[in-house]
């Protein structure tokens, strides 16, 4: 039997895929340890799911690695996710740089540690001249406060008169999204059984297929996005118009 990699189209692969990375707590208790456990073993996950994702040819990769929301977390809880986010990035870069992986990051950087933001940082500057696959990291993001924080910068530029609201549409507004530089997703995955978008890229996956896995997130491997992509590739993308108007 074939695996899913083998029956995938390279034709037919998404340019930018999304994956909120769920289930890591209930990972940790089923097997009897504490939240942070499940978050720790989350990074096996990433590991293997950017391996596969640029064997592939995926030229996007957005993980939803912490919300706006995720700050009101248990502070012992948000310190261990800031601390596990610094070891994971330098842990991971020189895999990255072997792979050829570019890393950037959206969402409101500001409110993170500065030790975060400058390891961070600096692994983005180690890795920006790569020229495979983009690891887009979403951290202190959530799409309400991306939508209102485009919304802010419109208006101070109608008001500055740099822009004039008979301009203002769906390109000119996507150009204030921190993901102004990305191609919307193709296929947003979400682990876990949730069947929630949780505030993210809600501008965004306007048009994206929606592919929902009982598997929870750090037992997520590549294996696991070749049948999503997979499944991507047997659905009928209509974008609003109807099957006959596709072929036609």
């Amino acid at each position: 039997m074939k695996s899913f990699k083998e029956k995938l189209n390279i034709n037919k692969i998404p340019r930018h895929i999304a994956i909120i990375m769920d289930g890591n707590g209930r990972w940790a208790a089923k097997h009897g340890n504490e939240r942070i456990f499940g978050h720790e073993h989350g990074v096996d996950a990433v590991r293997s799911t950017v391996e596969g994702a640029g064997e592939i040819g995926v030229e996007y990769l957005t993980l939803y690695a912490f919300s706006t929301e995720n700050w009101d977390r248990p502070q012992n809880e948000v310190d261990a996710l800031m601390g596990l986010l610094v070891q994971a990035i330098e842990n991971e870069t020189g895999e990255l740089m072997k792979n050829n992986v570019k890393l950037a990051a959206i969402g409101d950087l500001g409110k993170l540690p500065e030790n975060v933001a400058d390891t961070l940082n600096d692994c983005i500057k180690l890795l920006e001249n790569n020229t495979g696959l983009t690891l887009v990291l979403a951290l202190s993001y959530s799409s309400k406060w991306e939508i209102i924080n485009a919304v802010k910068n419109i208006a101070n530029d109608a008001i500055n008169e740099k822009i004039h609201t008979k301009d203002i549409d769906d390109k000119l507004f996507e150009s204030y999204l921190s993901t102004a530089h990305l191609p919307d997703p193709e296929l947003l995955i979400r682990t876990s059984g949730e069947y929630r978008i949780s505030n993210f890229l809600l501008w965004q996956i306007a048009y994206s297929e929606l592919y929902f896995t009982n598997k929870l997130w750090p037992d997520f491997r590549k294996e696991d996005l070749f049948e999503a992509v997979y499944d991507f590739q047997n659905r009928e993308r209509r974008f609003g118009k109807i099957s006959e108007q596709l072929f036609s």
